[in-house]
């Protein structure tokens, strides 16, 4: 890679890129590279793209591919074996005049709401969400 190319990587993908150049001085040529690299590569691949980061190490494109592929279904597996529980909370919109507002929820059992309001007040969503989930007798 040329003086010109290296100048205009990110830091963090120059550093992998040296890291690489450092092994493959010291090993032979179609060595395998230590999962080490590979990890950093895979990184570096989430943050600048597949195409850029395989150019700049060099590694084939869909060896990197693959890795990256692999690391995301690990992810994926991982965020599906775990409940998903947690509050979102909304911040108040500014108004500027009157609105609609059409609420939609559905529980975990099937039950449906739909609520359309016109209104210069935003509704209270923490009441409505509140009774929807626990209706009062």
């Amino acid at each position: 890679m040329n003086a010109r190319k290296t100048r205009d990587l990110p830091a963090p993908l120059e550093n992998v890129r040296r890291r690489f150049a450092e092994w493959r001085g010291t090993h032979r040529a179609r060595s395998r590279l230590p999962n080490s690299l590979w990890t950093a590569a895979v990184k570096m691949a989430g943050k600048y793209g597949l195409h850029c980061t395989a150019r700049a190490l060099p590694v084939e494109y869909y060896s990197l591919k693959k890795r990256v592929e692999q690391r995301f279904a690990v992810a994926r597996r991982k965020r599906k074996s775990r409940p998903l529980t947690g509050f979102v909370e909304l911040p108040p919109a500014p108004l500027i005049g009157p609105c609609d507002y059409i609420l939609e929820m559905e529980d975990a059992t099937g039950v449906k709401m739909r609520c359309q309001v016109k209104t210069t007040v935003p509704p209270d969503l923490a009441v409505l969400c509140r009774n929807f989930r626990t209706p009062t007798p």
